[in-house]
């Protein structure tokens, strides 16, 4: 049951990813979180411990839902498309 919570994070991050409505990168993501702007926030399973806490503080605040993955940061790049480690995402809608 954990592995379809698992995959259904993912298909999740993938359906926001084809209709272009993703946040990547720490400061960008930091920066729409504190606005409040983002429904979603994805982290990576070895994302930094001062980040997660960071996040899950803001998100806690404004009510938005965070998502720990068991993907790597690696995995999450690749899965965005980007030729560089992605540790945090966000969705816009």
């Amino acid at each position: 049951m954990a592995k379809k919570e698992i995959k259904a994070g993912l298909e999740d991050l993938k359906k926001k990813l084809g209709e272009g409505k993703m946040v990547i990168g720490i400061d960008r993501v930091m920066k729409e979180l504190k606005k409040g702007n983002l429904k979603k926030v994805f982290l990576a399973a070895n994302c930094r411990e001062d980040l997660k806490k960071d996040v899950h503080h803001y998100a806690g605040l404004l009510k938005i839902e965070v998502e720990d993955l068991s993907a790597s940061n690696e995995e999450l790049g690749v899965l965005c498309k980007k030729n560089f480690f992605v540790s945090v995402v966000g969705t816009v809608d």
